[in-house]
């Protein structure tokens, strides 16, 4: 199965993600996660991406496809493959149906979370996250156990730099151009989409978010 989960910057998509690709085992694809990946490790695209999300905005589809082309050719064929944050325009859109349908695979369900931009400011501004496994976590909402540690691997914890409050201003502004009409993408496609309001405490929306996912692949 695979599922695509779209929604504003700050609306928890990760945070979801990560609970539900522990449920299933699920392969867990944050294109996110894949270019700071490539930014340590010093890659072109890595480099080519820095400028982009130092500033907030969309790194360009061509090679936002290109990686996830590359990363989607060692993953099982019979394993779940969770996408968090991807695709992000309705160009990426299409390349992903033009990369599954290449491998046998094709977009099963999609979850869209939906939160007030007042409650989408807060959750960045105090948004840390963990590079080593992927988790996130929040200050005022979610923070860990432990100050500046992640709960699940032990790693230390980061504020993104994209996560300035000017940045995020502009970060909602970029989605409101160029991702929202994702949302009508999906509504026409064959995959069917499900709305799951997100400025709730963490288990309510994952509780929604399974039944959701439960719902589509049934």
């Amino acid at each position: 199965m695979v599922i695509v989960l779209l929604g504003p910057p700050g609306v928890g998509k990760g945070t979801q993600a990560v609970r539900l690709v522990d449920d299933l085992g699920a392969e867990h694809v944050s294109t996110g996660d894949l270019l700071r990946a490539a930014r340590r490790e010093g890659t072109e695209l890595g480099q080519l991406a820095q400028g982009y999300m130092d500033r907030g905005e969309l790194v360009p589809d061509d090679l936002i496809l290109n990686l996830v082309k590359d990363h989607l050719a060692g993953v099982d064929a019979d394993r779940d493959v969770l996408f968090d944050g991807f695709p992000r325009t309705t160009d990426q859109a299409a390349g992903l149906d033009g990369a599954l349908e290449s491998i046998g695979r094709r977009v099963d369900a999609v979850v869209l979370f939906e939160a007030p931009d007042e409650t989408l400011i807060q959750r960045l501004s105090g948004r840390r996250s963990c590079p080593d496994c992927g988790a996130v976590y929040n200050t005022f909402f979610s923070p860990p156990a432990s100050e500046g540690v992640c709960d699940r691997c032990g790693g230390s914890l980061v504020h993104r730099k994209d996560d300035t409050p000017e940045t995020v201003a502009r970060r909602l502004e970029v989605y409101l151009d160029q991702t929202a009409p994702l949302i009508d993408f999906y509504d026409e496609h064959e995959a069917p989409l499900s709305r799951v309001r997100a400025d709730r405490p963490v288990e309510d929306v994952f509780t929604d978010f399974r039944s959701a996912v439960e719902t589509q692949a049934s």
